[in-house]
Parts: structure tokens; sequence; C-alpha cells
């Protein structure tokens, strides 16, 4: 290990290489090239082997980052491959869309002492694409059948991490999906230029290979109830995600193309997939030759604004109420964002949507940050006297997302929800209140990180399989005496 590791001091950090903002302004692919086996290596060595793992530890599904950068740096790829799934049902995909910047990278020890981070989510990205390329991924075949089965309820990242590591252990898993496709948000939310569409469909037919079955075009209260899917399963798992747009109580927020920015990434990502997109030919959601607002400063924000540039925008503006620092997003995807030609109007706050029938402008306030809320964060204050305009031919709302009424929409008024709509459960098991319903991902912690919906997929299937034989044993017990 001492020839191959702890090279941080003389060889430097080197990104895989970045195609350049002129050329990714003009397609949906990832703006990323991929490392070859030398650069994957040489970066991977520059891991200092900490005694305490801060990338471990600060990564949701605790990856044994510096073992299977000890063995890509050694060459032994198809066991870094072995260890880096052991723990993560998508390493492929949040090799590519985690913000490694505020977990894995960012709490990298070296880079604490300004040697620059381990670049962590590129070497991960490169094991899973080259075990797919030579034919290591294989399907979770069980080594033996069980007779009970699971329903699960969405098929974006909690559910599929959750349906693999039931089928790993034999049990008869059927995901429920309200979409034509399996994958949530991973297929109609995060743009191409982030994920491209096959890396999420080829591990959905993996999934399908290993015996789970997809009901696509799925939707509870329309082609099943909830007690009926209940009856079905031994046990059910919820994981819906969160998709009700936040809105903004502003006057014009009615008017024609001031729109939620899941409509605008949804058929983008369609027309990508092949789809036909209405609203796309009609212009109602094509940015080109548009002034376009965008407004919020999460994640879902930059995938809009860096979309809008891709479609041909004239203008791409971000409107956020904080500063840079207090971005909720990713600072990569911001500096991505800049230099492809978005402009960041920080400090600033909607205050109306001008116009007759459509939007023509957002008219904005400036802002100033106050004291502290209860959260640490400052509040921010509006200035009066401070407003000005930003044309807009198209507004996109990019306030984040709250859960469905989930009670009411599955006819099941018991199921007990938080103050805040989600789904309320037991931490140790994943369980809800009603017996053998558990919940995990988004529609339990909100709107979140594809990587926490992985963890609590894969906690939600440990607490399943438990639930499951513990009831198994009891009958057994009973049917014994």
């Amino acid at each position: 290990m001492a020839n191959k590791m702890l090279q941080f001091v003389d060889v430097s950090q080197k990104t895989p290489q970045k195609r350049s903002a002129e050329q990714r302004r003009e397609d949906f692919e990832e703006i990323y090239q991929r490392y070859d086996q030398s650069a994957a290596s040489e970066q991977a060595s520059r891991c200092s082997q900490c005694g305490v793992p801060f990338c471990q530890v600060h990564c949701p599904v605790h990856n044994n980052i510096p073992d299977w950068l000890m063995l890509t740096a050694e060459g032994r790829l198809e066991e870094a491959f072995e260890v880096s799934s052991a723990t993560n049902n998508l390493p492929e995909i949040c090799g590519r869309i985690c913000p490694q910047d505020r977990l894995c990278e960012g709490n990298c020890v070296i880079e604490q002492s300004g040697h620059g981070t381990v670049t962590i989510g590129s070497v991960e990205k490169y094991i899973t694409d080259t075990a797919f390329e030579r034919g290591w991924v294989k399907p979770a075949l069980p080594s033996r059948e069980l007779e009970a089965s699971v329903g699960i309820i969405g098929g974006g990242p909690a559910g599929m991490a959750a349906a693999e590591q039931l089928r790993r252990k034999g049990y008869q898993v059927h995901i429920y999906d309200r979409y034509d496709r399996i994958g949530g948000l991973l297929i109609y939310g995060i743009p191409n230029f982030k994920l491209e569409k096959e890396v999420v469909q080829r591990r959905v037919k993996l999934l399908e290979q290993s015996g789970i079955k997809c009901h696509r075009n799925f939707e509870v209260g329309r082609d099943a109830t909830f007690q009926e899917i209940r009856e079905r399963h031994s046990a059910v798992l919820i994981a819906t995600g969160v998709y009700k747009a936040r809105d903004i109580p502003v006057p014009g927020v009615g008017l024609e193309n001031v729109v939620p920015a899941l409509d605008y990434l949804v058929a983008s990502n369609r027309k990508g997939l092949g789809d036909n997109v209405p609203e796309l030919q009609t212009g109602a959601l094509d940015a080109a030759n548009k002034n376009i607002v965008v407004i919020g400063g999460g994640d879902t924000a930059m995938d809009c604004v860096r979309t809008a540039i891709r479609q041909g925008a004239t203008s791409v503006t971000c409107l956020y109420r904080r500063d840079r620092v207090n971005m909720p997003g990713s600072r990569r995807e911001v500096q991505y964002a800049e230099e492809e030609g978005v402009k960041f109007t920080w400090l600033s706050t909607p205050e109306a949507f001008v116009g007759d029938e459509k939007v023509t402008a957002v008219r904005a306030q400036r802002i100033h940050l106050g004291v502290p809320d209860a959260s640490g964060r400052q509040t921010p204050e509006p200035i009066a006297g401070s407003s000005f305009k930003a044309d807009a031919d198209i507004a996109i709302k990019a306030l984040g997302f709250d859960p469905e009424d989930l009670p009411s929409l599955f006819d099941t008024p018991e199921l007990q929800v938080t103050k805040w709509g989600t789904v309320r459960i037991d931490h140790s098991t994943m369980m809800t209140n009603l017996n053998g319903v558990f919940a995990a991902g988004d529609i339990v912690r909100g709107a979140s990180l594809v990587v926490w919906g992985i963890r609590d997929g894969r906690d939600a299937a440990e607490g399943i399989h438990n639930f499951i034989q513990e009831k198994i044993t009891a009958q057994t017990a009973v049917a014994a005496e």
C-alpha cells in the first residue's frame, strides 16, 4: 500500500476532462469525460488512507471509500466494484449526481490540509461504468425463492434500492409506479447533462432481469386501492417521493408561462427520451430565443437554468433571496451555470409577475440578510424602495417540493403524517403506524438527495425483512401448538 497510496504530495488533483462551455451549451451530453484506467488509478492513489475516514463518515450510505480507492490504485477493479456496490445500489448514479463537494469530497482530509480532495465521485463513476462494460454487474438472483411478496409504491431511488435488497433475499417484489418509466426523478427530473437516461434504464433492466415485477402507469386509487395492495402482499413500502410544487403567493402568479420547475424539466427530459411533447412544440415550455427567469437556489433551479441555456434561451437569470454562500444547491452547479452563461441575481425575491395574459417580466425586490432564525440561517428582509424588473418570457418556479396528501390520495385517513405532510414512521424499523406498511425516502424526510433515498430504501428493506420473518416465526409457533 505504501507504494501505491498516499501520493497526494507528489500527484496533483486532476478531474476528468471537462467539455468547454461553448460545447456544453449545444447539447445535453454529460459535461465531463471519463477517466481512463491510468488516470483513475493515479487519482485514487492520492488517498491518504485515513485512520478515521471522514469521507466515509459523511457518506449517507457509508461507502467504504478508502478501500475501493486502494483497490482502484492497485488495478483490482472488479474487487473495487464489489466493495463499492456492497453499500450502494446505484453507485454509477451517485458518482454522477451526488453533491460530493458537500459530502465525501468536502470532508476529505487532504482537502482540509490544502492538497485538493481525492476525486471520489469521478473514480466511483469510472469503477461502475467499467464494471458494466466488462459484464461484472449481474442481476440480483437469490439463492432461494420465498413465497412472501412485497409491494413497493414508487420506483424512484428509495424504491429501487429497497426492491433490489429484498429480491436478493428471495422475496417476490412488485414496484408500482404512476409513470410510464421506472426511475422517478432520475428519469424525469434530472437533465441528461447530469445523468444520461441510459444509465438509469440499464439499472432498471437489471432489476427486471432479477425477477422484480414493474407495474408502470399504475396509480393507487385508480388501478387498485391501497387496501387491495396491502392484501396482495406481506408488506408494503411507500416510496412515492414528493412532487407537489411549492408556490409563491404574489400577484400575477397565475399568468401564462409562469410554470413549475418540474413541468419544465419533465417536458425537456421526455423530449430527450423521444416522446412527443406538445408543450415544446407550441413553445410553451421551450426556452429558445426567450428571456428566462428562474426563481430558487437549489439543485432543481440549477437544472432549470442550465436546461434553458441548452434550449437556446436569449438570456437566463436566476433570482435567489440569499447570497451565494447560503445557497442550498451544489456550488459546483452554480459554477457550471455561470460558465455556461447564466446570470445570478443574489439577494432578490419576486414581488410580482408582470403581464396581461402572459408574463413579460418578474418584478423583484432587493434583500438584506438579517438576524439568524431558529435554523441558524440569516433571515431575508426586503429593502424598501429597491424594486427592479427582470424581463421574462417564461418564469420558472423552483421553490422546492412538498408531499402530496397521501391519506386522502390513498383513501387511508388512518395513515399518520407529520405536520409537514411527510409520512410518520418508527425510524428504528421504518414502519408506519399501519402494521406491515413501511415508508422511505423523500416521503419521509422531505425533498432530499438521491443518496439519502438509497440509504432509506436499504434500511426499509431490512425492516421489512425482519417484520416478515417475525410474522412467519410467530405463525409457525402457533401452528406447532
